[in-house]
């Protein structure tokens, strides 16, 4: 009787830890996006996410126009969007952005297609390549809301000045939650690994 006493505290126990480091760990995502503001700077990266064939997701449209948004309010002056093809993506994520924002009525000229990566880490890491070439020093990266923090993970990793704005998308706020619970071991592998 007491050993299953024992045990059941001890599992109890165990699961509050977890739940704390959890929430802990929850804080640390959501630090960017409420604690930081866009900054002017020489350009916005938009980290690319699905599309439907040529159909941008919700996630992607709602990035793209925070961008053009921002480059409106003359907060850089190119918008490198991020962004390889992906499975049941006739186009690529990139190319569906840079459509997005020719509709939005930003120049061509303004607009800057990276269409290789197939990751955030892959979307940072080229972006900085073409950033050098440009001799452009600071961004402003977009993207949800809960991406933001691995975003600011991989910049620092890649000596890359940075700040953040992101979206959240309430019409979607289950998928925001998932986003934000898979963000904590996509961030323990890009902090370990990349």
């Amino acid at each position: 009787m007491k050993r299953n006493i024992l045990k059941k505290k001890k599992v109890r126990v165990s699961l509050t830890v977890i739940l704390l480091i959890c929430l802990m760990f929850q804080g640390y995502i959501w630090w960017i996006p409420v604690m930081t503001e866009a900054k002017t700077s020489d350009a916005i990266i938009v980290l690319g996410c699905q599309l439907h064939g040529e159909i941008p997701s919700a996630f992607l449209r709602e990035r793209t126009l925070k961008a053009a948004q921002l480059y409106k309010q003359n907060k850089g002056k190119y918008i490198i969007v991020s962004g390889g093809q992906g499975p049941g993506e006739t186009i690529s994520e990139a190319e569906g952005m840079k459509r997005i924002l020719l509709q939005e009525g930003i120049p061509e000229s303004s607009i800057i297609l990276e269409d290789k990566s197939r990751n955030t880490n892959e979307n940072i890491k080229n972006s900085k390549q073409i950033l050098d070439k440009m001799n452009l020093k600071s961004v402003i990266v977009v993207s949800n809301d809960f991406h933001l923090r691995r975003a600011k993970v991989l910049c620092d990793k890649n000596n890359l000045s940075a700040s953040y704005s992101g979206v959240f998308v309430k019409q979607y706020i289950f998928k925001e939650v998932y986003g934000a619970i898979r963000e904590m071991p996509g961030i323990i592998k890009d902090v370990l690994f990349n």
